[in-house]
């Protein structure tokens, strides 16, 4: 069994401390093996957040991380750093490199930087990004949970989100679906929920779980969802195949992270 920590956009600068040691004990409880950590890491990307959120990272004590650059992550004011160097202070946190494949014996996750300098909100990802994503897919062993993380959201089940949805997604769903992609995970809208793709975008061809997480820490929680995280759950030795997802939620009134819902994710080991 591995057990897997999704969290997304703390926002650095807007963290809450009684949430922030909240989710030092869930971590100290469940012990993941793995921390995903899918952007808007700061608010202003700002020197002194990133060293607030690596510190944090750092309490976590988990063993694996893989981070990945939201929109907040880029300097939003400062626009020389922004069009000459919008990723120095992420890099020197959380670097070397904007996009990193993580593999143990049962994972294999695949980072996707969906941010662009000339976009202040709005995500994209390229044909090229989707080609390499789909190498490093058809790669893994038969026994890795493949998962590919975003910042932002491959599918929206609001249409007052579907601004925020990922540009360029339908190409790159298809095609890592067809490469044997088990889930895309992210963040970004603040709002937690699973949907299976193959039974939302025609001809998918084989299951594909969309799975988006809320804000970990922020006090920028939207009304209908309070602080959250996902724990994932996979035994490649399972049968039938499948990923248990937990939502974790921060209740005020308790203090801690209590889980509220959970999912199993039935997996395809079969290719369109």
């Amino acid at each position: 069994m591995t057990l897997l920590l999704h969290m997304s956009d703390p926002h650095f600068g807007t963290a809450q401390q009684p949430v922030l040691e909240a989710l030092v004990r869930l971590a100290q409880a469940q012990r993941p093996d793995v921390l995903v950590l899918s952007g808007d890491i700061t608010q202003r990307a700002r020197a002194s957040q990133f060293k607030e959120a690596q510190a944090f990272c750092d309490r976590l004590a988990i063993a694996r991380l893989m981070a990945l650059p939201g929109n907040h992550d880029i300097p939003l004011f400062n626009l020389y750093q922004r069009l000459f160097t919008p990723y120095a202070r992420y890099l020197h946190a959380f670097g070397p490199a904007l996009e990193t494949c993580l593999d143990t014996p049962q994972l294999r996750v695949v980072g996707v930087n969906t941010t662009r300098r000339w976009r202040h909100k709005n995500g994209e990802v390229s044909a090229a990004q989707i080609d390499r994503v789909v190498a490093q897919l058809q790669s893994a062993g038969p026994a890795q949970l493949r998962v590919v993380v975003v910042h932002q959201p491959v599918y929206v089940m609001r249409a007052e989100d579907e601004h925020d949805r990922l540009r360029g997604w339908e190409p790159a769903v298809r095609a890592w679906a067809a490469a044997g992609a088990d889930l895309v995970i992210g963040g970004h809208i603040h709002l937690p929920y699973v949907c299976e793709l193959s039974s939302r975008v025609a001809g998918l061809g084989r299951r594909l779980w969309c799975v988006q997480a809320g804000t970990a820490l922020s006090s920028r929680v939207r009304w209908e969802a309070p602080n959250s995280v996902n724990l994932l759950r996979y035994d490649a030795a399972g049968d039938p195949l499948q990923c248990q997802l937990e939502r974790w939620d921060y209740l005020s009134v308790a203090g801690r992270f209590e889980l509220v819902d959970v999912s199993a994710l039935l997996l395809d080991r079969k290719w369109s």
